[in-house]
């Protein structure tokens, strides 16, 4: 290990792509950060963007990015804050010189912005049709005919990569969730991947923070049993890092939420399919022994994490057409709402039936009675609403689904009202494989504006 210079601070800017904006201005103004972290994909989008840069070869990247970066540039430039970033997506280059215009516009002047591409592997993916797919262990030549996408998970390595450019801003496109924080930290502190309970403790530390207010109290309310103070205004969090590995998770004071015990608990469990080998990009991550102790208002140490070598083999999320959502709604109220509704939906699904369309899932909710929970519960409601959606390959299929729902107004039972329009949703699913990290080469340019 190397340098150790001083207390790192990194703040939580974002955890999906529509995360609310003024949390991450308030801490670009007053966090005192060294980092602000922004990661905004889910599994799914990288797919979707990689439609909307089939349609336009100059976007692709998050769509929310130029209302997001906007009000946190300045402040950002103004307190020595450095902006890492994932919202790239589908086009990080893009996305850079996006930000680079977006510094011009605003008269910041141009920004440099650090891209790391490498992460679409689907010429790779095509290559190798033998391939498992991990959910189902069939071959990935299944999907090769509907594949819009596939995208390596990268680690921290080339994001410490980007951040030797010194540039204010790095973006990418894939990379793994909590390598947006372990990336600074192996920058700072000169940690290697030798380093494993610092690594860990790096990972932990992004792991408890990609989800924003997650840890702050945002997924934790329950009134009356897990009381949040002014939730309304919850504080997106903050790590403290060491040199030596440790971490202190906490929030800015003024804001809402709470970080204790309990939050961050809830968060650490999040996602973590087996708690002594939980695989990521940079490290195979073992949490059984990590204790958790509260060291005052909103402020709690995590120490014990450990972790073994990260593994050959990246993962790669693979997004594919899978066919078509169809989907109609209406209301009924009033005594014997229920079975109107019951019967409204025996009524769409014979109409459809009689047309000739068949469905592979055919799925009826009575919101509020059956659209969670598989059977309704005793006293049935006064008012219900009425989903019927369905799934296909044929398009023409799905738009009936609708129609026949909004139909019912007037060829159903009495008292239907509220329809909605016909909905029809196109799916990208995804479905992941693993590929030699050997074949994937990661890479850092630097783009300011177009």
């Amino acid at each position: 290990m190397a340098k150790q210079n001083g207390t790192l601070r990194i703040g939580a800017g974002a955890s999906f792509a529509d995360d609310r904006i003024d949390p991450a201005i308030d801490l670009a103004e007053r966090g005192k950060l060294d980092y602000l972290v922004f990661e905004c994909l889910a599994e799914r989008t990288i797919a979707r963007e990689n439609l909307t840069r089939q349609k336009s070869p100059d976007r692709g990247y998050t769509p929310r990015l130029v209302e997001r970066m906007q009000p946190v540039l300045a402040p950002c430039l103004r307190n020595g804050i450095r902006i890492v970033t994932n919202m790239g997506a589908a086009n990080p280059e893009a996305a850079g010189r996006e930000i680079g215009r977006i510094g011009k516009d605003t008269g910041l002047g141009p920004i440099p912005c650090a891209v790391v591409t490498g992460d679409d592997v689907v010429e790779l993916v095509r290559q190798r049709p033998g391939l498992p797919i991990m959910e189902t262990g069939e071959p990935v030549e299944t999907l090769l005919p509907r594949m819009v996408s596939a995208n390596a998970y990268l680690g921290s390595d080339v994001i410490c990569q980007a951040l030797a450019t010194k540039t204010p801003i790095v973006v990418t496109g894939r990379v793994a969730d909590p390598s947006l924080f372990l990336a600074p930290a192996m920058d700072r502190f000169g940690w290697s991947y030798q380093d494993w309970p610092r690594i860990a403790s790096g990972i932990v530390a992004g792991h408890l923070l990609e989800c924003t207010s997650a840890v702050s109290g945002g997924c934790f309310a329950d009134p009356g049993k897990n009381d949040v103070p002014d939730l309304a205004n919850v504080g997106f969090p903050i790590a403290e890092i060491g040199g030596d590995g440790s971490v202190v998770v906490t929030k800015l004071e003024g804001t809402g939420g709470r970080v204790d015990l309990a939050t961050c608990k809830e968060q650490l469990l999040y996602e973590i399919h087996d708690p002594a080998r939980y695989v990521t990009a940079d490290c195979v991550l073992d949490i059984t022994e990590v204790d958790l102790v509260q060291q005052g208002k909103d402020r709690v140490a995590v120490r014990g994490a450990r972790a073994l070598p990260r593994t050959d083999s990246y993962k790669v999320t693979i997004g594919y057409h899978d066919g078509y959502i169809g989907e109609g709604q209406v209301s009924y109220a009033g005594t014997n709402a229920v079975a109107r509704a019951r019967l409204a939906s025996e009524i769409v699904q014979e109409r459809l039936k009689k047309r000739g369309f068949a469905y592979s899932e055919i799925r009826v909710d009575l919101i509020g009675m059956t659209s969670v929970h598989a059977k309704a519960f005793a006293p049935e409601p006064y008012e219900v609403r009425l989903r019927i959606a369905i799934r296909t390959t044929d398009r023409k299929a799905a738009e009936a689904v609708g129609f026949e729902t909004r139909a019912l107004h007037v060829n159903g039972p009495y008292g239907g009202g509220g329809g909605s329009d016909p909905v029809v949703r196109e799916i990208l699913a995804v479905q992941s494989v693993l590929i030699p990290r050997t074949l994937v080469t990661p890479r850092v340019s630097v783009t300011e504006a177009a």
